[in-house]
């Protein structure tokens, strides 16, 4: 028994929902969003409300069930509010700066990173070069971009350094005694 799977969805006021045999297309003011959802799940609109249904009890219908009906909600959002992603840089020499729509991060390694720009993605970067805004309709997207950016230094224990997100806490680690 999926609780989110079972939960019904209200679509908010300027969204349009378009069901395509298995395909939901989401349009709203800041864009559009387009999924394909399992082929098991049927998802129905009746009074400005979306709930998702499966067509079986099989244990891969009940496991996409929740899945689809977060990842149709999430578009809901995405396509209202949006998504943003924050990565702060801490460390000596650590900085980024608009390239273009794209990145330029330095994080101590002998060139820049340069982090191209990606469709439907937008960064800003304030607070003194430090802080790296995120923001997309996609939360999958935004959070891939985020992640990769982060890859290329993650925080490491000792000082603390690297490439963190904002509500991360870095568990710090004793140095060697003497």
């Amino acid at each position: 028994m999926s609780r989110i799977g079972n939960k019904t969805l209200v679509i908010p006021a300027g969204v349009e929902v378009a069901i395509n045999e298995n395909v939901v297309t989401v349009k709203g003011p800041k864009g559009t969003l387009t999924r394909e959802i399992f082929n098991g799940l049927t998802v129905k609109i009746e009074n400005n409300e979306l709930t998702v249904e499966r067509a079986g009890d099989t244990p891969t219908e009940r496991a996409m069930h929740g899945t689809a009906s977060a990842n149709i909600n999430n578009m809901l959002v995405g396509v209202t509010e949006g998504f943003r992603k924050t990565l702060n840089l801490v460390g000596v020499g650590y900085r980024a700066k608009e390239a273009g729509k794209g990145l330029e991060i330095a994080l101590g390694f002998s060139h820049p990173v340069l982090v191209p720009e990606v469709e439907g993605i937008q960064f800003t970067v304030e607070k003194g070069n430090t802080t790296i805004h995120i923001d997309g309709i996609s939360k999958e997207v935004v959070g891939q971009v985020a992640a990769e950016i982060r890859a290329n230094r993650k925080p490491e224990p000792y000082k603390g350094k690297g490439v963190k997100y904002s509500d991360e806490v870095v568990r710090r680690k004793e140095g060697k005694k003497a």
